[in-house]
């Protein structure tokens, strides 16, 4: 006689060796499936709390034995290379964690990306650039009504600013954002960035003054 298959209590047949927690994982199981330990790295990279090893199993379609056993595998494993992370139990479930003993280097990074914050003029400044560029240190102080020439050399040390040529008619140096600015930004184009003129003057307004500004500055903002 098969054993492919049994008479439950209920009459109906029950394919043997299959649990019924196992039910929701099954239509994953019969199909293509991606490793397990990558499977897991992925989901607990992006995860902002521990997740227990059942949770993953759903998650990765894996049974939760699999599941545990890889995580265990894996936490040896990040041990044994040492690795700047590792992966360890917390509570019920299992998250990563920067290595004990480079926890100096993380505070160093923290404390210096706190004093390295952009000042408000910065910001001001770059806004300016954004949204004006290319643009000269001239027009940009015109429009912000202060000199910006040493806050324009901070934006270009941090990779937010980069030359953009001379201006044609006054021969003035010309900025713009690059693709980092972006990239912090959260941007692919400078076209997504959302329409400010509803917080500004009329432009229109400004023109005059500005042209003039950058036509007495200009050969002095090489």
């Amino acid at each position: 006689m098969s054993d492919v298959g049994a008479v439950g209590p209920s009459g109906a047949e029950e394919t043997a060796g299959t649990d019924a927690a196992d039910a929701p994982l099954q239509g994953v199981l019969d199909g293509a499936r991606p490793e397990l330990k990558p499977a897991l790295e992925a989901v607990l990279i992006v995860a902002d709390q521990p997740l227990d090893h059942a949770t993953l199993a759903e998650a990765v379609g894996y049974p939760p034995d699999d599941v545990q056993v890889a995580l265990d595998e894996l936490s040896a494993e990040y041990t044994e290379q040492r690795r700047g992370f590792e992966l360890r139990r917390a509570g019920d479930g299992w998250r990563y964690y920067t290595r004990e003993e480079l926890s100096a280097v993380v505070e160093r990074f923290v404390v210096d990306g706190q004093q390295a914050r952009l000042t408000q003029a910065a910001l001001e400044t770059l806004a300016v650039v954004a949204y004006r560029q290319p643009v000269s240190r001239a027009r940009v102080s015109a429009i912000r009504g202060v000199n910006v020439e040493g806050v324009m050399r901070t934006l270009v040390a941090r990779g937010l600013v980069e030359d953009a040529g001379h201006e044609e008619v006054t021969g003035a140096r010309l900025f713009r954002t690059t693709s980092y600015f972006l990239e912090r930004m959260g941007l692919t184009s400078i076209e997504q960035l959302p329409e400010i003129a509803p917080f500004l003057p009329e432009m229109a307004e400004l023109e005059d003054e500005l042209d003039f500004a950058a036509e007495v500055s200009g050969t002095s903002d090489e």
